[in-house]
């Protein structure tokens, strides 16, 4: 389906909150209900919640199969808004062999009572291949503190508070604004270099967005220039093979996870590719972070790295190697599909690019003057305009918490051990909670803005939300901010080709060749 038509069917699913159908019922609660600690355990039972009904024996795990399944992973986000559109605001997807049933929650009020009301360990439902593999596979190496992804309770916790001051303090993301300045001029220099006769980027430029989105993760996560945008870089290079290490982990984890887990049982080439992808993390994350730790006993005063930070406050260099190879896992992908997303939506609204343009011609009025925190500060279309485009068209098509005990959700008693998902892609496109949702409107995000055009602080969260927030979300931002600065101030960016889809690898964006051509001013 492409975009425009995705765009209409999260709107056909949209109703007023007052409004009943006989197929779309809207959650059974009254305002007490609505406003009551969700813990309570008052409510309908949790088997009259709508859903697709289960068969004997097979569940509904059929619907998740190839061929005979009724809905394609690689199509979550249309598959999310059918859910709504069919059943309401709470959709009960049960009995799903070797997984716990899952609850779509489509209401941004209710959504924000259970981030409200979570305790400091909430338990996020994440990559149980991956959880496998660190508490199982290579416990010798991970051990009791696992890292932040596929990890929970105390573990998780204790390690996210050794790591998260160096990650999340202000003044340590500023400075690497110039290092990621540098590391994306080498990338739009090979922008200019790549470019055919037509002015055109080639079709495998998104591999190219994930090198520039490596190429600024290792200067993050493992301290080192890894050569990503190298114009000689061979197929068989270690930065290529991290590119390729990291796709197949994260896109293969819808074929490991929601289809029959076969991998828990035996050991499938598909697992045991897999468990090879990991190791090989783990010995890039070692060595470059053993290389940090060298550097860092002969060297003077100054600022420290995030990495050096880490290794200098702490006696354990592997909270420094977990951190890294969990940045890298989850940073490369993410980073480059939201690029690759703003990228395909910044060419195809040239008003919209008029309007950042003309932004940064007046806070830049020498496109070569290094940016500074100063400069970023004052880019509020620009920071507006990336997101819009995760709100309308959200990388991370949901989040979502599994249960640690009993609650009361859309007027319904759910149990514990059951797994939220908050579909953002379908709620931060509702009118109920976006004003003039279907528009794109980056003016909507700036301080002094029209009111009506608010969006529900819960309906969007690209992010996440709480003591689960994505622990590397500034350097992203940072990352992208930078780009979109350098990129819009000095070229135009067009798009000439038939519209794409967007579709579900493990992110959610446009799927095709983007051709882009870039144009100086």
């Amino acid at each position: 389906m492409a975009v425009r038509g995705l765009r209409g069917m999260l709107r056909s699913g949209v109703r007023p909150r007052s409004s009943t159908t006989a197929t779309a019922p809207l959650c059974p609660r009254e305002a007490e209900v609505h406003d009551a600690d969700p813990v309570a355990v008052d409510g309908l039972p949790y088997e009259q919640m709508p859903g697709p009904r289960p068969l004997p024996l097979i569940g509904n795990t059929w619907r998740l199969l190839p061929v005979v399944g009724q809905y394609q992973v690689s199509d979550l986000a249309r598959v999310s808004a059918l859910l709504h559109e069919q059943y309401g605001d709470c959709v009960k997807l049960s009995n799903l062999v070797g997984r716990p049933d899952l609850v779509f929650v489509f209401d941004a009020d209710e959504t924000e009572r259970v981030y409200r009301h979570e305790g400091p360990t909430p338990f996020r439902p994440a990559m149980p291949c991956l959880v496998s593999y660190k508490s199982d596979v290579r416990k010798d190496f991970f051990g009791y503190l696992a890292g932040v992804v596929g990890v929970h309770g105390e573990a998780w916790r204790e390690f996210r508070s050794r790591v998260q001051r160096p990650c999340l303090q202000p003044k340590t993301v500023r400075s690497y604004i110039g290092p990621i300045e540098d590391v994306t001029d080498c990338f739009l220099q090979r922008m200019q270099d790549m470019r055919d006769d037509r002015g055109e980027m080639p079709a495998d430029f998104d591999n190219e967005i994930h090198k520039w989105s490596l190429e600024c993760i290792g200067r993050v996560a493992l301290d080192t220039r890894l050569g990503c945008l190298d114009p000689n870089l061979p197929p068989d290079s270690e930065p290529q093979k991290i590119i390729d290490a990291a796709k197949f982990a994260l896109r293969n984890v819808a074929v490991l996870e929601l289809k029959f887990p076969f991998w828990r049982y035996i050991p499938t080439p598909l697992w045991t590719h897999y468990v090879n992808n990991m190791n090989f993390f783990v010995e890039v994350c070692t060595k470059h972070i053993d290389r940090a730790m060298e550097r860092l006993a002969t060297k003077e005063d100054g600022e420290l790295s995030v990495v050096e930070r880490i290794l200098a406050e702490q006696t354990d260099r592997k909270l420094a190697y977990v951190l890294a190879l969990d940045l890298i896992l989850v940073g490369i992908d993410t980073i480059s599909m939201a690029v690759c997303s703003i990228l395909y939506q910044l060419a195809t609204r040239p008003e919209v690019q008029d309007k950042m343009f003309a932004e940064l011609e007046r806070v830049l009025p020498d496109p070569d003057t290094p940016l500074t925190a100063r400069h970023l500060d004052q880019l509020a279309y620009t920071k507006g305009f990336v997101k819009e485009v995760l709100r309308m068209y959200s990388t991370v098509i949901g989040n979502g918490r599994t249960l640690t005990q009993d609650m009361t959700i859309c007027g319904y008693r759910i149990p514990k051990g059951v797994q939220l998902v908050f579909p953002t892609v379908v709620t931060g496109n509702m009118p109920r909670y976006a004003g003039r949702a279907d528009e794109f409107l980056p003016e909507r995000w700036i301080k002094g803005h029209d009111a009506s055009l608010d969006v529900h602080p819960f309906a969007s969260l690209p992010y996440g939300y709480g003591a689960r927030m994505c622990l590397g979300r500034r350097f992203a931002d940072l990352e992208m901010h930078v780009l979109l600065a350098k990129l819009v101030r000095k070229f135009r960016l067009e798009y000439h080709h038939r519209p794409l889809d967007y579709q579900v690898t493990f992110m959610y964006a446009p799927e095709g060749e983007l051709r882009f051509k870039l144009v100086e001013r």
